[in-house]
């Protein structure tokens, strides 16, 4: 919300030199503790939801992509004349990407991981974040 706001020029910093750090602000997030986010889904929250039903192999597919597409355009963003544009579309996209996590993906982890298998799912990926 803070990017999107930011690059309509709702928050400051506003200006070439605002959307020019905040540009630099996203490139960071995603290339550190989003990226590590990235990894820990990929590594090991999609392999064993991929294992444990077929329900989830689609939509862990789409969620990679949009982590490759996510990465692309937190590179991409940084320049070019429509950087408001990109940061908006940037803050959209990883806002959808979140509100799908929570309401598509987390409901058939819920429902498809017995609780001793995602405590340890969730010892892996914090060890990942902690990285």
């Amino acid at each position: 919300m803070k990017c999107r706001k930011r690059a309509l020029g709702q928050a400051r910093p506003a200006g070439a030199q605002g959307l020019a750090d905040l540009a630099e602000e996203m490139k960071n997030f995603v290339a550190g503790d989003l990226e590590r986010h990235f990894q820990a889904e990929e590594k090991v929250l999609f392999p064993l939801l991929d294992r444990a039903t077929m329900e989830s192999r689609s939509l862990t597919a789409e969620l990679r992509s949009e982590h490759a597409l996510i990465r692309e355009k937190a590179i991409l963003g940084t320049r070019g004349v429509n950087l408001s544009k990109s940061l908006f579309d940037l803050a959209d996209l990883l806002e959808r990407h979140v509100r799908r996590e929570e309401r598509e993906l987390f409901p058939i982890f819920e429902r498809s991981v017995p609780e001793i298998e995602a405590e340890r799912v969730r010892k892996e990926m914090e060890e990942i974040l902690r990285a």
